[in-house]
């Protein structure tokens, strides 16, 4: 039997500058055992989440992915344009960790009410990779709010941030400093990925970077993290 997988996130999700975990996802089952459906917006934070749900709900998947909060998480950096996101994503208040919670708190609540969907929350992918900085440190207070979300509702709690951060103390990696990605940041990206045809591993790569193409955004190694996690908390139980 097919198990259908609805995975809803931002942009680690939509997958236009980061390798795409669903399709590792699905490469790690045989042809047929899993049908995917990407539920992913480029810069969504929980609250962008909780207002399209109804395309999830419509056609009830049998399982659920939620990977959200990496936006919420780095609104709270010092250097992250909150004015323009607001604006850009029509905030009808300023990103904070209590609104946050909230948010995600909806999200969770409703897809329980409405669909019969066995539910996962991923803990957020380590942004940068220095893990005593305080873009790592937002990431894990982040994601401690995701454990807190699934054990209130009562849904699985999928261990990314952990998985990643052993990763990354395995790995040893450069020190480099966590910049916020600007717009023309994510435009290199394509460029050289689109026109120069580097692969996202070679940009990696060439920036020292062990996870991430950009500190936020998923090379292969990072991406097969967020496969690995989903795939062990709730596929190997459905198919």
């Amino acid at each position: 039997m097919t198990v259908r997988v609805a995975c809803l996130g931002d942009s680690l999700t939509r997958a236009q500058f980061s390798v795409d975990y669903l399709d590792l996802l699905e490469r790690r089952h045989p042809p047929g055992d899993v049908r995917l459906a990407r539920f992913g917006v480029n810069g969504d934070l929980a609250h962008n989440l909780l207002q399209r749900l109804d395309a999830v709900v419509t056609n009830p998947p049998d399982v659920i992915t939620v990977l959200i909060g990496t936006n919420d998480a780095r609104a709270s950096l010092a250097d992250y344009p909150v004015d323009q996101a607001m604006k850009r994503k029509r905030l009808p208040e300023r990103p904070s960790a209590g609104w946050f919670q909230q948010c995600l708190g909806a999200v969770v609540a409703r897809l329980r009410a409405e669909t019969d969907a066995t539910i996962g929350l991923l803990s957020l992918p380590v942004l940068g990779q220095q893990l005593d900085g305080a873009a790592a440190q937002a990431s894990q207070a982040y994601s401690r709010m995701v454990a807190e979300v699934a054990a209130t509702h009562e849904v699985a709690y999928l261990p990314l941030h952990e998985r990643q951060t052993e990763e990354l103390r395995r790995a040893d990696p450069l020190p480099i400093p966590y910049r916020e990605v600007t717009p023309a940041a994510v435009v290199g990206v394509l460029v050289q990925h689109a026109v120069l045809r580097r692969s996202l591993d070679t940009i990696a790569r060439r920036r020292g970077l062990v996870l991430t193409t950009d500190q936020i955004h998923q090379n292969s190694r990072g991406a097969a993290l967020v496969a690995e996690v989903i795939d062990a908390g709730l596929l190997t139980r459905s198919t």
